[in-house]
């Protein structure tokens, strides 16, 4: 915990403490005539507190407000909407575009630009720029002597740098439409006021100016009340000191400010960048700025997190141990992102979060922005199929609450038919909250309407079901209250086309959240960074305090340079960062203990460093820093960077014991082609029985596919094993219907559990069921056209066939059992006539039937030669060797000769067919699959010789395809396996 023993006497009472306990001493128990003031609402509930506390008994009540509450008395105009005042804009710029003899613009031309403007506009009303001198087209600098006596030498020399960087000569066509649009401004702020004030409206930034400029409706709104009471302001715009400084010279009000004598008595701290500013011309009624942070020496715990939803994992252990009882405390968010992240790693606490629960991370927004997706490409762009991914998006979605017949059904038409556009005939959704989901919004003037029916019809199915959370129908609500209002500025201006639209339906929703109120008074408080001004906790948590967050390094878009501003007194970056950090040092004040969280991860969105603010702390102040990682150091023993394996000792007794002498231990296919690849991964995994590590992911659940399809083709030939007489191939027809009920019965099989129907299965095993029936339909369907008749011999779960394979261990012969468990051993009469003897093997993945072979290597090297080759890589044909090595077992045990390989490649057989195939040498049939047949059990003889052979160690082979799923990549990167020496028990 932070040692607090020097200080503890004089760390400060809260802010708004000491402003209660001022505001009894100054104006007694009657309030009534007081107005206290604001920047935001959040302080006004800590006050009334702090009040409550200092009076004791029932008072008079002052009044609150925010500070554009507060301005507001000052006109009875309406409010112009942001929609509303784009149009204003809009239709001026056209009317003046025609007075130049221009083309009027199109909406969606002009929209990018408006935002601009109007930000611009409403920076020049708040700092009281002359527009028209700033907009003056300058075409030498020698006009700024002139024109611009009134400015200081170094505000000149700003201006004279703008125009010696964009000087008239040899314009592009870019600058020249920047510079006509420039000229062009003065006409237009001037023409958008009066259209204002034509309507009768207004906006903050033009009551603002008029109120410093003397020509508001009601100028002396203020003087009703005895005093006003500015609390917790810092950054004040031109306007506000303007009208601040003339009230307090009349008389009418009074400031508080949050300040402190480390920022403010430095000028180099830019923390008191504008507290300076203003004490310097505004008294602060709390008197001087007292020295706290400068005097503390607390610990400061600095946490550097593996990634950003981290920081929220390691707060959870923080707070944990440090939450007590009478003590407040606050989750400040520099980076507003995490708010979601941090929700899910609370733990059991009480919270009252003001920032609100965002549409944009919500399943709702989801919804909502993939139905303007659809209506762009079906109404605007008239087109009659969509892209399977928005299909299948909203099949899955948890609020549309589709019938799974009919989602099934969907499924199955677009994979049977591998459709990757789907047909909007395919799309009749009758059994889903939004039916007509897919259906084209007739008229553009309908889209906003139907959208607002859609969450209706959710809000209705929510609320009905009694399942949802308050804040998804805060939510549901808040949506449909902004579309209502975006629908009423609209009506008013007339039809839009639907791609513009949209561009304001998604800019109408992003700032929509849903409040998660608790007590504000009460439990952990949970806020942006900006929303902290004025308030103090005990314990303050601030998360995202990273460079590039903690201050951001962007600006607001304008059409200002930054040299113009600065000679003007607009904002620019550097009062940003001055902000952020008086609202991140004002912490420093008050709280007992104060703990950091950044990423530490760097990523094109992190430079994996914390906030300077952080590291002028540790430079200046007297804190101790006191540094945590999430990552601990991990030290690797000393060994050889290759990982080999020895025969010896009890490695090579459990060896031979279990293959050779006891014959308990076997070598499959599986376990050969293992050696191939990788004589180490064989080791691991079949002599030192490091299994792969349990799983619960897609990936496993995706393994099991290929037991599903092998299981059910099994069941589908097993009624015809051990006929004598040929079936007729089209009997395979009437197995078709029932493919689709036999996988759910083995997907059930395969999961431990009983599914009649798919209605029974989740999201990811009705995939499974789509592609299963996909394949077996494909292969029973390939049997049906290539071949006329089929007789079956052998089938997989009948019998595993097992041979005593001889080989040559140290000089002395002996027996290693080989074993083959065969998919399907068939006779088979092709459309020619011709009988065929085939052994068959089922492949879902990417296994190919072309191999190459590989050139001989010297002599001492032929036993580590690849038989065969997957074409066009350096891999094993895994295929070929494991169908070549069932074909020689079976052929060995049953004396049955002439077996063909054939390997069943969904994917690729309907092109490649399913007969093996060299690209120098053709099929593998006749002839030279006899030959082929000899040299693999050389192949076969020499590798397992090599395996028992004490002089070859295991070891990986590294010019071997390494799989990222490959549980034991690991063991291949220089990693050791500890305990596997010969005096290992393991």
């Amino acid at each position: 915990m932070p040692n607090h023993t020097l200080i503890a006497d004089n760390l400060m009472k809260p802010f708004l403490q000491l402003v209660a306990e001022d505001i009894q001493q100054r104006f007694g128990q009657d309030l009534s005539e007081i107005a206290i003031v604001f920047n935001n609402k959040r302080p006004i509930t800590y006050l009334k507190k702090y009040l409550s506390e200092v009076y004791g008994q029932a008072i008079w009540s002052p009044q609150f407000f925010t500070i554009q509450e507060f301005f507001k008395q000052a006109t009875d105009k309406t409010d112009a909407s942001a929609l509303r005042q784009f149009f204003y804009l809009y239709e001026i710029h056209n009317e003046l575009l025609q007075q130049e003899g221009r083309e009027p613009e199109s909406p969606e031309e002009f929209y990018p630009i408006a935002e601009l403007i109007l930000s611009d506009f409403s920076q020049l009303d708040y700092e009281l720029v002359a527009v028209d001198q700033i907009y003056t087209e300058l075409y030498d600098t020698g006009k700024i002597d002139l024109e611009f006596q009134h400015l200081t030498p170094e505000q000149q020399g700003y201006i004279r740098q703008f125009w010696q960087s964009f000087s008239m000569a040899g314009h592009t066509g870019v600058q020249q439409r920047f510079l006509q649009l420039w000229k062009r401004l003065p006409q237009l702020y001037t023409r958008f006021k009066a259209r204002l004030a034509q309507e009768k409206q207004t906006n903050y930034p033009t009551l603002y100016r008029e109120l410093a400029e003397g020509r508001a409706t009601n100028q002396q709104f203020i003087a009703p009340y005895k005093k006003v009471l500015f609390v917790g302001f810092n950054a004040l715009n031109r306007v506000e000191s303007t009208l601040f400084k003339r009230w307090q010279d009349e008389g009418k009000a009074l400031f508080y400010f949050d300040t402190d004598a480390y920022y403010v008595e430095d000028t180099m701290q830019e923390a008191g960048l504008f507290i300076r500013r203003n004490i310097s011309q505004l008294v602060n009624s709390l008197g001087e700025a007292p020295n706290v942070i400068g005097q503390r020496r607390d610990d400061i715990h600095l946490y550097a997190a593996l990634g950003r939803v981290s920081q929220a994992k390691l707060l959870y252990q923080i707070l944990e141990k440090n939450e007590q009882e009478g003590k407040t405390s606050a989750i400040l968010l520099a980076d507003e992102s995490l708010l979601v992240p941090l929700l899910q790693s609370l733990p059991a606490i009480k919270v009252n979060i003001t920032t609100g629960f965002p549409l944009l991370q919500s399943p709702l927004y989801g919804l909502l922005d993939l139905w303007l997706t659809v209506q762009d490409e079906i109404s605007w762009r008239k087109k009659d199929k969509l892209p399977y991914p928005l299909i299948e998006s909203f099949l899955s979605h948890p609020l549309i609450k589709i019938a799974s017949e009919q989602k099934n059904s969907i499924q199955k038409e677009v994979l049977d038919k591998q459709l990757y556009e789907v047909g909007l005939d395919v799309l009749q959704i009758s059994s889903a909250v939004i039916p007509d989901f897919f259906a084209p919004v007739n008229e553009p003037a309908a889209l906003i309407p139907t959208m607002i029916t859609m969450l209706e019809r959710l809000q209705e199915s929510t609320n009905s079901e009694g399942i949802a959370l308050q804040i998804d129908y805060t939510l549901l609500f808040e949506a449909r209250r902004v579309l209502q209002q975006l629908l009423l500025g609209m009506d008013q201006i007339g039809p839009l086309n639907i791609p513009f639209q949209i561009g304001l339906i998604r800019k109408a929703l992003m700032p929509i959240s849903a409040a998660i109120e608790g007590d504000p008074l009460q439990g952990v408080q949970i806020m942006g960074l900006l929303e902290s001004r004025s308030l103090n906790f005990d314990h303050v948590y601030i998360l995202g305090a990273n460079e590039g967050i903690l201050p951001k390094t962007t600006n607001s878009p304008t059409f200002l340079p930054d040299n113009l501003r600065r000679a003007y007194g607009l904002p620019i970056l550097a009062n940003q960062d001055a902000l952020s950090a008086y609202i991140f040092y004002r912490h420093f004040q008050y709280s007992q203990s104060i703990h950091l969280f950044y990423n530490s991860i760097v990523d094109e969105n992190s430079s994996g460093e914390e906030s300077r603010f952080i590291k002028q702390l540790a430079f200046e102040s007297q804190f101790n820093i006191v540094h945590h990682t999430q990552q601990q150091p991990i030290s690797f023993p000393a060994r050889e960077p290759e990982l080999v394996i020895e025969k010896t000792g009890k490695i090579w007794d459990n060896l031979y014991n279990n293959y050779l002498r006891d014959q308990t231990s076997h070598i499959s296919a599986t376990g050969f082609t293992t050696y191939l690849q990788s004589p180490l991964q064989f080791f691991l995994k079949h002599i030192a029985g490091i299994k792969e590590p349990p799983s619960v992911s897609q990936e496993f659940e995706i393994n099991n596919l290929g037991s599903i399809i092998h299981e059910v083709m099994e069941k589908i030939f097993k009624p015809y094993r051990g006929m004598t007489d040929f079936v007729a191939t089209k009997r395979l027809e009437e197995n078709i219907p029932q493919i689709e009920t036999m996988v759910v019965q083995e997907i059930g099989h395969q999961y431990h559990t009983t599914y009649e129907t798919a209605a029974d299965l989740n999201s990811l095993q009705r995939i499974m069921l789509q592609i299963a029936s996909a394949y077996i339909r494909m292969y029973l369907e390939y049997d049906i056209e290539q071949y006329q008749s089929f007789r079956i011999i052998e089938l997989e779960n009948s019998e595993d066939y097992y041979l005593d394979f001889p080989i040559t261990v140290q000089g002395k012969t002996e027996y290693i059992k080989i074993y083959g468990i065969i998919d399907r051993i068939d006779e088979v009469v092709t459309q020619d006539g011709e009988v065929k003897t085939r052994i068959v093997d089922y492949k879902t993945g990417a296994d190919k039937v072309a191999f190459k072979k590989a050139k001989n290597k010297a002599d001492e090297q032929s036993a580590e030669t690849v038989f065969a080759l997957t074409e066009g890589t350096n891999d094993i044909n895994k295929a070929l060797i494991q169908t070549l090595f069932y074909t020689y077992v079976f052929e060995e045990k049953t004396g049955l000769r002439n077996l063909e390989p054939h390997l069943y490649v969904a994917r690729r057989m309907r092109e490649d067919g399913t007969l093996f195939v060299s690209k120098d040498m053709g099929a593998l049939e006749g002839d030279y699959l006899r030959e082929q047949k000899e040299e693999f059990v050389g192949f076969l003889r020499k590798t397992l010789e090599e395996i028992f052979d004490p002089a070859v160690p295991f070891k990986h082979k590294a010019d071997m395809h390494v799989y990222p799923s490959d549980p034991y990549t690991l063991f291949y990167r220089n990693s050791v396996v500890e305990g596997l020496d010969e005096n290992s028990d393991e």
